[in-house]
């Protein structure tokens, strides 16, 4: 990975192991549908006009279908149901369970017509990952947990459709555009739902999370992450996903409150070591140029 790559991995890494935190603190007194609304019309207040004024409006007409898919699988859907995960899953194991996200995007890699190897050291890094959220997923379930298990396998589909989508058919379009209209099109999607389910009431803490997730973990942050793509390919920038929950189980036990179980335990450094691996540069006896995933 270059090192431009690594600066922008470990930054998208800090700031996408905030959401879950802020997810867990607002949905106490905000509906998930009123969140998602209130998380993606402030960016698009901000960034839509700035993107017009631009002019960078004529070049998403041209894939408007595809900025709208795109805005589906990973605004409008994986939002939704990840803030009802987190009515029953703690910050923590919603984080954890993100980290499927690199094997089931690399399956989908492998089934189109990018042809990025894995080779042998991040295809074992990607296999022992998965083993930690196997662990992870099979001690966790029981009782209300199994629904917001069942609700992020939707999250974890849709976070590995949208890089795919932006690899493939949107990589030429500017990124702000993209962010901008996707956020804009859930926003309008939510708005007559969020618009008629506000709370009459919120603590500051609450305006404070919304805040953050909206302007820091949203418009920065899927800035960062097109630049990422970019820089290192759609299907290693997915590895993110194995870094961030370390962040967010911190937080999680920190802030609040929540506890180490057997099942983080066992699984997290197990995807740790994924990730680590998964990262690797490959090397000629992995039987794929070095030049192909690391230019």
């Amino acid at each position: 990975m270059s090192r431009r790559g690594l600066v922008l991995f470990v930054a998208l890494c800090i700031i996408w192991g905030l959401p879950y935190l802020l997810i867990k603190v607002a949905v106490r007194e905000v509906d998930p549908g009123t969140l998602v609304f209130l998380r993606t019309a402030p960016v698009a207040v901000v960034m839509v006009p700035w993107v017009v004024a631009t002019r960078g409006v004529a070049a998403l007409r041209t894939k408007a279908g595809w900025v709208a898919a795109y805005a589906l699988v990973e605004f409008g859907v994986p939002w939704l149901l990840m803030t009802k995960a987190e009515q029953h899953l703690s910050s923590s194991l919603t984080a954890l369970l993100v980290a499927s996200v690199p094997m089931v995007a690399a399956f989908l890699y492998r089934f189109t017509h990018i042809h990025e190897p894995l080779g042998a050291t991040r295809l074992v890094g990607l296999l022992l990952g998965a083993g930690g959220v196997a662990l992870l997923v099979g001690l966790s379930l029981g009782g209300s947990n199994t629904i917001g298990i069942v609700q992020m396998s939707g999250v974890i589909l849709g976070y590995s459709i949208g890089p795919l989508i932006i690899a493939t058919k949107l990589s030429e379009l500017p990124g702000t555009g993209v962010v901008a209209a996707s956020v804009a099109l859930v926003a309008l999607l939510y708005a007559p739902f969020g618009l008629t389910h506000l709370p009459s009431h919120v603590s500051a803490e609450t305006v404070a999370a919304i805040a953050v997730l909206a302007l820091v973990c949203t418009a920065a942050a899927f800035l960062v992450f097109f630049a990422l793509i970019v820089e290192v390919g759609p299907a290693r920038s997915t590895v993110v996903t194995y870094v961030n929950p370390a962040v967010a189980v911190l937080l999680g036990i920190v802030l609040l409150g929540e506890h180490v179980t057997p099942a983080m335990l066992l699984g997290f450094p197990l995807i740790i070591i994924g990730s680590w691996l998964a990262t690797q540069r490959s090397t000629p006896a992995d039987g794929e140029p070095v030049a192909a995933i690391d230019p």
